[in-house]
């Protein structure tokens, strides 16, 4: 009679970590490290005694340097072991625009057509510039700003928008009963289409982490929105300084909050829908 032979590991099968998969640490790939939550994309490896080190660098241009230890990363989220890329170069897939968009090589900008974007101020441009930029001049679509809603009317009216020069507006904190959604169904028509989010201001578009806060604080009503987020945050500059510190942060549409993001992708397709109109 034959008996049993048993591992000498008596950890139960369900305590064992599985082997995480093995990416290669190519640069500008974005990690983060398990053990400080240190965040940054890979500048390089190294070998060293102690065994391969891999460089990371912050949105803020920080560096720090990490063993390349087993599951010691996350990659968008899921746990993962570093290993020293190949010579050969990496298989890359098809280029993508900040918006995720598929890159269209060499294509020039389009001459602008009739219709245009407006929203509300110059940081809402400077975002929607930053994340679709590369779209919309390939689709020769103009963004310019309002500084507000509340002429909106006039506006629409000396613009005379039309099948092939329809309007398209972005609106901040269009919520129901709001001053803005008022103003936005007297505008609304067949070839002007307003939308909103529901961010008291474009700020708090760009998602908390890519910023590096754990929320965007809350500001008590009567004060001013901007200046109460630098205190609340202890930012001592500027709201203008400030902006330029949270646009930083931004590198692509994954920066951005849903909300946002299907707005102004309803905007792009409505205005240049009136191609085939």
């Amino acid at each position: 009679m034959q008996s049993k032979r048993y591992s000498p590991d008596l950890t139960p099968p369900w305590k064992k970590q599985r082997p995480a998969p093995e990416v290669p640490a190519d640069p500008d790939l974005v990690v983060e490290e398990v053990g400080t939550g240190f965040c940054g994309a890979v500048i390089r490896c190294e070998k060293t005694a102690e065994g391969p080190t891999v460089t990371l660098e912050d949105r803020f241009g920080k560096h720090r340097v990490f063993p390349m230890a087993p599951r010691g990363f996350l990659l968008e989220g899921k746990v993962v072991t570093l290993v020293r890329p190949q010579n050969r170069p990496a298989a890359r897939g098809p280029a993508r625009t900040a918006s995720g968009s598929l890159a269209v090589p060499g294509a020039r900008a389009r001459v602008a057509r009739a219709g245009r974007i407006y929203v509300e101020g110059r940081h809402d441009a400077e975002l929607v510039e930053r994340v679709w930029g590369d779209d919309l001049r390939i689709e020769g679509v103009v963004v310019e700003y309002l500084e507000g809603v509340d002429d909106l009317q006039a506006i629409v009216r000396g613009f005379s928008p039309g099948p092939d020069a329809r309007l398209g507006v972005l609106v901040d904190h269009l919520v129901p009963g709001s001053k803005e959604s008022r103003i936005a169904a007297e505008v609304t028509g067949s070839d002007v289409l307003v939308v909103g989010h529901p961010y008291i201001d474009i700020w708090e578009a760009v998602k908390p982490s890519s910023v590096g806060i754990p929320a965007w604080p809350a500001v008590p009503r009567g004060q001013d929105w901007k200046t109460g987020v630098c205190r609340a945050l202890g930012w001592r500059e500027n709201t203008g300084a400030a902006w330029q510190r949270i646009l930083s942060c931004v590198r692509s549409y994954k920066d951005l909050e849903p909300q946002l993001l299907g707005r102004v992708e309803e905007l792009i397709d409505f205005v240049t829908a009136g191609d085939a109109a």
